[in-house]
C-alpha cells in the first residue's frame, strides 16, 4: 500500500479480538518505531509492550475504556527528557516530539499489517508512572491497544486543505 493510502486507511480501533499478536508482526511494529527521526538522532524515548492480560486491571484504572483491554497488547511510550533533543533559541526540549513521530511510526506500521491501533492520550498519568515505573525526568506521552480489529474503518472527515494549509 503507497504511504497516502496507508495514511488514508488507518482508523482508530475501538473494539478488538483477542488474538494474539504473531513475534514477526511485534517486531515490525517495534522496528518502524525505532526506526523513526528524531532531533538530532537522539531517540529520546523508550517503548513499552504490556500483555493486557497479566495487567488489565491497572491498565482498566489507566484508561477507562472496556475496548482499551480487548488487544492482547497494549504499546505505551515514554519520552526521556534527559536525553532529547533541546533547541537554543528558547530551550525547547524536543523528547514528546520525538517520541510522539516514534509512536506514530509504531500505528502506521500495525495499520499497514492489518493490525489495529487507537492513540490514547486521555490516560491518568500517575499510573502510567506506576504500571511503567518510569523515573524523574520520563514522561508518559501516549498508549495503544495492539490487535486485530473486529470493528470496520469508516471514511473520515478532514477539514479541507484550504483551512489547514497557508502558502508563503
Amino acid at each position: 500500500m503507497d504511504f497516502c493510502e496507508l495514511a488514508y486507511r488507518r482508523y482508530s480501533v475501538r473494539a478488538y479480538k483477542s488474538d494474539p499478536i504473531e513475534d514477526e508482526k511485534l517486531h515490525h511494529i517495534l522496528a518502524a518505531a525505532r526506526l523513526a527521526p528524531t532531533a538530532a538522532n537522539r531517540q529520546p524515548f523508550r517503548l513499552y509492550v504490556i500483555e493486557t492480560a497479566r495487567h488489565a486491571e491497572t491498565l482498566k484504572r489507566l484508561y477507562h475504556r472496556d475496548w482499551f483491554v480487548q488487544a492482547p497488547l497494549v504499546c505505551g511510550i515514554a519520552a526521556v527528557l534527559p536525553e532529547g533533543w533541546t533547541r537554543r533559541f528558547d530551550g525547547v526540549n524536543y523528547a514528546v516530539v520525538d517520541a510522539a513521530i516514534a509512536f506514530d511510526h509504531l500505528i502506521l506500521q500495525a495499520a499497514d499489517l492489518g493490525i489495529g491501533a487507537c492513540w490514547i492520550a486521555a490516560f491518568d498519568p500517575a499510573v502510567a508512572r506506576e504500571l511503567l515505573a518510569l523515573p524523574d525526568g520520563w514522561q508518559p506521552v501516549a498508549f495503544t491497544p495492539i490487535g486485530y480489529p473486529t470493528d470496520e474503518w469508516r471514511e473520515k472527515i478532514r477539514r479541507p486543505a484550504d483551512e489547514l494549509v497557508t502558502y508563503l
